[in-house]
């Protein structure tokens, strides 16, 4: 099979400008499927889809065009399966995986108390509603600008901000709930000590 070398320039150009985004996306991918193996289908498609059509691509920045390709593929791809919104996170792909910048644990409870917490917060951010869970995800996992966010998910940065505001505003209560569910046995407890 012969490849021109336009080909090849196309190839190494997109290698070169949309490969350091996987990791991005994948995460991203991730929450918005809710399953690894989605994920994957996912992120293989959006790059299959944007190389397809990187030649049209006129903008500055091409992470916030590659999640609004991948916005979309989860969208029609997946989010039609009946079965999809009635899945929970596997927690198995996360319950053994480390990342590299956490700290050695300084004690077996600690290790406990942190996989508690992680496991935990992935779940508030996995049942927050679709809109709020995108943006919380591409801004303070994905660390995209407003700018950038609003360009992805086609909506004004107000839009941006003020999902972004609720989304957070949403996990902070979410985490007093199960924080104040931990106070309400312990003060049980204590009262039930001192009669």
């Amino acid at each position: 099979m012969w490849v021109s070398s336009d080909d090849r320039d196309k190839a190494g150009r997109f290698r070169e400008v949309a490969l350091p985004h996987l990791d991005g996306l994948y995460t991203v991918a991730r929450y918005l499927t809710r399953t690894a193996a989605d994920a994957d289908d996912a992120v293989q498609e959006c790059y299959l889809r944007a190389f397809r059509h990187f030649d049209g691509f006129r903008g500055t920045e091409i992470k916030p065009w590659l999640v609004a390709i991948l916005r979309n593929v989860c969208r029609a791809e997946y989010a039609r399966r009946s079965d999809l919104v009635a899945t929970e996170i596997e927690n198995d792909a996360f319950k053994d995986a480390v990342p590299l910048w956490q700290e050695e644990q300084q004690s077996p409870e600690a290790g406990v108390l942190r996989r508690q917490d992680a496991e935990a917060v992935r779940s508030m951010v996995a049942a927050l509603p679709e809109q709020f869970r995108e943006v919380i995800v591409l801004r303070d996992i994905d660390d995209l600008s407003y700018r950038d966010i609003a360009e992805a998910i086609g909506a004004p940065i107000g839009t941006v901000m003020s999902r972004l505001a609720r989304a957070r505003s949403m996990l902070r209560a979410a985490w007093r709930r199960l924080e104040g569910d931990g106070k309400a046995e312990g003060q049980v407890g204590d009262v039930e000590r001192s009669t």
